[in-house]
C-alpha cells in the first residue's frame, strides 16, 4: 500500500496542535483563554490537540495544571475531536500515574517522551514503555522521540519490541530525519502510525511513510497546513510542494530560539494573548518579533 493511501489510517487524524499553554498576568494558567484556542485551532484544521506536550511547557507546569488543563480541552471541543495529553516522564511511576489519570479524564491518547536527564539504556527504555502501556491498556499511546531534549533516543528495534503492546500505536518523530521514520516503516510496518515532529520535514517524512504532523506551526498556518496535508493525500505533489515550500521561513523562524517562544509571540501578534512563557523561559526579543511579524505578514499575500 502507497504512502498516501495510508494516510487514512492516522488513528488521531493528520494533522494534530501541540498546543501552547496560556499563561495569565500573573503567570498562572489562564484556562478560559485554552479553551477558546483549542476551539480555534480546532476551527483552522487541527483534527486533534495535544496538551502538555513541550510547546504546552510541561516541565513546568504542575500535574495538577496537566490534569486540569486536559479535561477543560476536552470538554471545550467536540466529541469528535482527538485530544491526547502529554503525560511522559522520567519517572516510570509518574509516567504510569499521569497516563491513568489521563485515560481517566477521557484523553483519546497520550503523548509520551522518552525518559529524559537520566538517559536509560534500551532495556530500560522498553521496560518504561511496555510499564505504562500495561498502566492503561485502552488507551492509544504516541512514543514521543525527541533527543534534541531528553539526551536519549528509543532505537527502531526497541520499538519494534514493544509492537505486542495492543496501545502502542502511534510514534512522533523529532529526530530531524527521514531516516527514522523508514526504520520505523522497515521494522513495524503500518502497524506504527509515525507522525512527523518537525513541520520543516513534514513533506519529505509523509513521503516516505509519516501518516501527518504533530505541529507547532498550526496555530498560525492551520488552513495552510491541512491543504499540504490534503494535497499529498489526493496525489497533488506539486501542490503540496508548493506549501511546503512557501511555509519554510515560518518554520524556521518558529524555531529560530527555544520553542516555545516564537510561537507564543506569533500567537500575540495576531491576538492571541497567551502570554510569556515561564521561566527559565523568557518573552522573544523585540529584533526577532519584527521578523516573525514580516513573515506572518507576507505569508498571508500568497
Amino acid at each position: 500500500m502507497s504512502a498516501i493511501a495510508e494516510l487514512s489510517a492516522a488513528p488521531f487524524g493528520r494533522l494534530l496542535t501541540a498546543m501552547v499553554t496560556p499563561f495569565n498576568r500573573e503567570g498562572g494558567v489562564d484556562f478560559e483563554l485554552a479553551a477558546r484556542l483549542a476551539r480555534y485551532l480546532v476551527d483552522q484544521g487541527s483534527d486533534g490537540i495535544v496538551v502538555c506536550g513541550t510547546t504546552g511547557e510541561s516541565p513546568t507546569l504542575s500535574w495538577d495544571e496537566q490534569y486540569q488543563l486536559l479535561k477543560t480541552v476536552r470538554d471545550s471541543v467536540n466529541s469528535s475531536v482527538k485530544v491526547l495529553a502529554g503525560t511522559g516522564s522520567n519517572s516510570t511511576t509518574e509516567a504510569i500515574d499521569a497516563t491513568s489519570k489521563a485515560a481517566a479524564a477521557g484523553a483519546d491518547g497520550a503523548l509520551v517522551v522518552v525518559p529524559y536527564y537520566n538517559k536509560p539504556p534500551q532495556e530500560g527504555l522498553e521496560a518504561h514503555f511496555r510499564a505504562v502501556a500495561e498502566a492503561a491498556p485502552n488507551l492509544p499511546l504516541m512514543i514521543y522521540n525527541i533527543p534534541g531534549r531528553t539526551g536519549c533516543s528509543i532505537s527502531p528495534i526497541t520499538v519494534q519490541s514493544l509492537m505486542n503492546c495492543s496501545n502502542i500505536i502511534s510514534f512522533k518523530a523529532a529526530t530531524g530525519t527521514t531516516n527514522e521514520v523508514t526504520e520505523l516503516r522497515i521494522r513495524c510496518g503500518s502497524k506504527l502510525a509515525i507522525y512527523s515532529g518537525d513541520d520543516a520535514l513534514l513533506l519529505p517524512m509523509l513521503s516516505v511513510g509519516a501518516v501527518g504532523v504533530v505541529s507547532v506551526a498550526s496555530h498560525i498556518v492551520g488552513p495552510r497546513l491541512k491543504a499540504m496535508l490534503e494535497a499529498f493525500c489526493t496525489g497533488q505533489c506539486s501542490v503540496a510542494l508548493r506549501h511546503h515550500e512557501q511555509l519554510q521561513p515560518l518554520f524556521k523562524a518558529l524555531f529560530a530560539t527555544t520553542n516555545p517562544i516564537p510561537v507564543k509571540a506569533a500567537l500575540e501578534l495576531i491576538g492571541w494573548p497567551v502570554g510569556a512563557p515561564r521561566r527559565p523561559l523568557l518573552p522573544l526579543n523585540n529584533q526577532m518579533k519584527e521578523e516573525l511579524m514580516t513573515i506572518i505578514s507576507a505569508l498571508r499575500q500568497t
